[in-house]
């Protein structure tokens, strides 16, 4: 700028010279003089402006390099913090299918939430969490064997099943069994009662000469499961219970309904222990006159435990004891036919 500010003056004291070869070219000379100073002002002044813009140009320039190493950094920080993120949750996807055996998209469904949902806070599911632990932890070690332990129990429990069912169904066979036998046994039971009670209707009028008795099924519906009552009116008395009845009466009474189930179904042997011992000689009478009947009507054989001397008379063959000798015992046996027979003969 100094030099060429220089030649210009030089040029101008050449042009101011007072030649006459130069008077007539000043004018002109002062025009591009004019001229040329304002070229340099607008020369200078985006000389100036283009030195402002080239120092704020390298200023942006620094600021933009300066923002750039910048970035480059944070990129690198951040492609770090990606490459982390990346290793911890596929740590995080493993850690899942070893501890759930399942995949990374599931557990959202083993957690009962929906994509929509939010998350449960974290102290919450850490304090869930640390509980479920505790609990696992109560627990007590794995036992490695619980599934052959499964299997073994659940064979076990498929036969106990089955015995279950066999029982059930011979439960309800035995029911229906007891219910047929119940049946039958009613059936039977009503039967034999009705020719019970007939034939000891008939045997108590033949012991007591008169009267009336009868059976009665009493407390129940169902006769195996009733009581039995016996109703007799012995002549010229009203009717009334067996344990309203004299000794001798409930005697016959109970004579009378023993033969009635002989008749009904005899025994070979009957036994009768001192049965005649309440009855007087009338009835003593009576009730050997029943025996005979009984035993012309029957197969069956009685044994008659007695000391009356009437009943003793009437029985076909004598057993007793006697005692010859002190402390020395000796059965003795009488056939009384035939000692009618010798004593007829003789």
């Amino acid at each position: 700028m100094a030099r060429g500010e220089s030649e210009d003056r030089l040029q101008l004291h050449r042009m101011r010279r007072p030649e006459p070869e130069v008077a007539g070219a000043v004018p002109a000379l002062r025009r591009v003089e004019h001229a040329g100073r304002g070229h340099r002002r607008t020369a200078a002044d985006a000389l100036a402006k283009a030195e402002t813009d080239l120092a704020e140009a390298d200023r942006a320039a620094r600021a933009a390099l300066e923002a750039m190493g910048h970035a480059r950094e944070e990129a690198v920080r951040a492609e770090e913090r990606f490459e982390g993120a990346k290793r911890r949750l596929s740590d995080i996807v493993h850690e899942i299918e070893e501890l759930f055996e399942v995949s990374a998209e599931a557990v959202a469904g083993l957690a009962g939430l929906a994509p929509s949902d939010p998350l449960p806070p974290v102290a919450e599911i850490e304090a869930e969490l640390d509980k479920l632990r505790r609990d696992r932890e109560r627990l007590g070690a794995v036992n490695l064997r619980a599934d052959e332990e499964l299997r073994e129990v659940e064979a076990q429990h498929s036969s106990l099943v089955t015995e279950r069912d066999d029982l059930v169904e011979a439960i309800k066979r035995l029911r229906q069994g007891i219910q047929s036998l119940n049946r039958e046994a009613r059936e039977r039971l009503t039967a034999s009662f009705e020719v019970v009670n007939r034939h000891f209707q008939e045997l108590f009028t033949k012991l007591f000469g008169g009267g009336t008795a009868q059976l009665q099924l009493v407390d129940s519906e169902d006769p195996l499961e009733a009581g039995l009552d016996i109703l007799a009116k012995p002549p010229g008395k009203r009717p009334q219970s067996l344990s309203l009845l004299s000794g001798g009466e409930q005697a016959l009474t109970a004579l009378a309904l023993i033969f009635a189930v002989f008749l009904t179904n005899p025994a070979p042997i009957c036994v009768l222990d001192e049965v005649d011992a309440p009855l007087d000689d009338h009835n003593v009478d009576r009730f050997c006159d029943l025996l005979d009947e009984m035993a012309r009507l029957t197969e069956t054989r009685y044994v008659i435990i007695t000391h009356n001397p009437i009943t003793m008379a009437r029985m076909n063959r004598l057993f007793g004891v006697t005692m010859a000798e002190r402390g020395v015992s000796q059965l003795v046996s009488v056939d009384l036919d035939q000692a009618i027979e010798l004593r007829e003969a003789s």
